[in-house]
């Protein structure tokens, strides 16, 4: 190893051992499942935003973005622009509902809405969906670090996760969330470090730099034509509202930030600053992606022949031009943009996994043994997740278009299962049962057919992968109201046993000055 790799060594050890020391500070405070999942609701709403920023940065945007940017123009950017469209339309009702209705688990509220088994199936949709990407994340956070430094892949692996698992393990959720803000104001350096060797490298700086943007159309959204079967910008925005509302609706990672905030507006405030800091993030990686490009173009810089896609050009212009330090500063960046998001995730599996199946198996276990199960499936998946990282790293094939496959399937339709239980009084557990069915089926169906793996002839799904998704939320959805008429509608409900937006929208009215009654906790 040179001196040069040894000294962005010393700066990547010395974040990880900052982010284990920090998480440790809190393993005293953990002495409930409360304390653990929730922080007993005593967390900052700014910490909170900051924690959410984080949790939806990961090395897939320190890699994936700079990439599409270079490769084409700015369009994979149109569905982030949906993150505030749908805080605007969700945030005001859904985070005060949500903290009245829900202890730990997002899908608690299913269950009251529609039974048990729909809250199982909420749950196991959102394990297998986040479960399945966590080893893809891993991956492509260690293979950018071997790319620049050479450094051994399986020991980038371990020993991110060993501190990853070491602090979620002792410090719960509060580690996690103190974590993601050092985190954010890691990335905000790195990324800024790194954007202004691009532009002040460049010959003719700053100006050359966007002037060769421009003419090349490099900044371009993407087309405004009604065409289903490709990412145009009607595509993208569809996508982008579905995946949000996903994620503020169904997703225990967003979910459960909502729940460890101190009040209903400290809540929706810190909602509102992780969603309004997300857009300028990921512009930024789109920018540098754009003169990353602009550089080699202005300078004639041949790339290496190892370097044949565009995901691999970034890395390659951090290895090559940024100064001793400074490329240690955008790895530990990587490094913990990758462990936020898995930490949250593997508080979340946990907290799921505790709440909705171990509480079930063992209603009788005390808070201790609940705790402790957690820390034990904690550590288990975390392990899992290494570990199927690393078969990735040693694997032939094509094994990320067949996690686009299996993802698609496994977490389709949570959207539609929320705006059914939300939107409509009429629906009912066997209406939404089978609305789930259709979905899956639905689902696999445009999955197979559009990649070609099943070859039904006229009958194949013709439409953009992006569109898959949204196709299995409506399908749900609509699904699952109509068939609802197929059954005896439910009873007529009390006020304050209506799981609906229009229970929400009565008890507003009464009480017009306050956004809800606090939860008791």
């Amino acid at each position: 190893m040179t001196k040069a790799r040894l000294l962005d060594l010393g700066v990547i050890l010395a974040y990880l051992v900052f982010m284990a020391w920090l998480g440790l500070r809190f393993s005293r405070k953990q002495k409930t499942t409360e304390d653990f999942f929730v922080a007993k609701r005593a967390v900052p709403g700014w910490a909170m935003g900051l924690s959410l920023l984080a949790t939806m940065i990961s090395s897939v945007t320190f890699i994936a973005y700079p990439g599409s940017a270079y490769a084409k123009d700015w369009s994979n950017l149109v569905p982030g622009f949906l993150v505030v469209g749908v805080l605007l339309l969700t945030g005001a009702v859904i985070i005060p509902y949500y903290r009245r209705v829900v202890g730990m688990s997002a899908y608690e509220y299913f269950e009251k809405r529609f039974g048990r088994p729909a809250r199982i199936y909420a749950s196991l949709a959102f394990s297998l969906a986040h479960f399945s990407k966590m080893a893809f994340v891993f991956y492509l956070m260690a293979l950018t670090i071997n790319s620049i430094t050479g450094w051994n892949l399986d020991l980038v692996v371990c020993g991110v996760c060993a501190v990853m698992v070491l602090y979620t393990v002792k410090g719960g959720i509060e580690a996690v969330i103190w974590t993601d803000v050092v985190q954010a104001f890691i990335t905000w350096a790195g990324v800024l470090v790194c954007l202004g060797f691009l532009l002040f490298l460049a010959p003719g700086g700053p100006s050359a730099v966007f002037n060769l943007a421009v003419a090349e159309r490099k900044f371009s959204l993407g087309r405004m034509e009604m065409d289903y079967t490709s990412a145009t910008i009607p595509v993208l925005l569809v996508y982008g509202f579905f995946w949000y509302l996903q994620r503020y609706t169904a997703d225990q990672t967003v979910v459960q930030r909502y729940l460890v905030a101190k009040s209903d507006r400290g809540a929706l405030r810190g909602v509102a600053l992780g969603a309004a800091l997300c857009v300028p993030i990921w512009t930024l990686f789109m920018l540098i992606g754009t003169c990353t490009w602009a550089f080699y173009r202005l300078t004639g810089e041949q790339l290496p022949a190892y370097v044949t896609k565009a995901d691999q050009v970034f890395p390659h212009f951090i290895a090559t031009h940024l100064p001793v330090g400074f490329a240690g500063l955008f790895m530990a960046s990587l490094m913990g943009a990758t462990m936020t998001m898995l930490a949250s995730d593997l508080n979340c599996l946990a907290a799921v996994g505790v709440e909705d199946f171990y509480r079930a198996m063992r209603p009788q276990a005390t808070d201790r043994q609940r705790l402790r199960a957690a820390r034990i499936l904690i550590a288990t998946v975390g392990a899992l997740s290494a570990g199927c990282a690393l078969i990735l790293a040693h694997a032939k094939g094509d094994a990320l278009s067949m996690w686009f496959a299996v993802s698609a399937i496994v977490s389709g339709g949570l959207a539609g299962l929320f705006l059914l239980a939300f939107l409509s009084r009429r629906a009912n557990p066997q209406g939404a049962f089978l609305g789930i069915a259709a979905s899956l089926l639905c689902t696999v169906w445009a999955v197979l057919t559009n990649r070609k793996l099943i070859d039904l002839g006229p009958f194949n799904y013709r439409g953009d992968d992006l569109t898959i998704g949204a196709l299995g939320h409506l399908v749900l959805w609509i699904g699952g109201y109509l068939a609802s008429f197929l059954f005896r509608s439910p009873a007529r409900k009390e006020p304050d046993r209506d799981m609906t937006v229009w229970a929400w929208l009565a008890e507003r009215r009464q009480t017009p000055r306050q956004l809800v009654p606090e939860r008791d906790v």
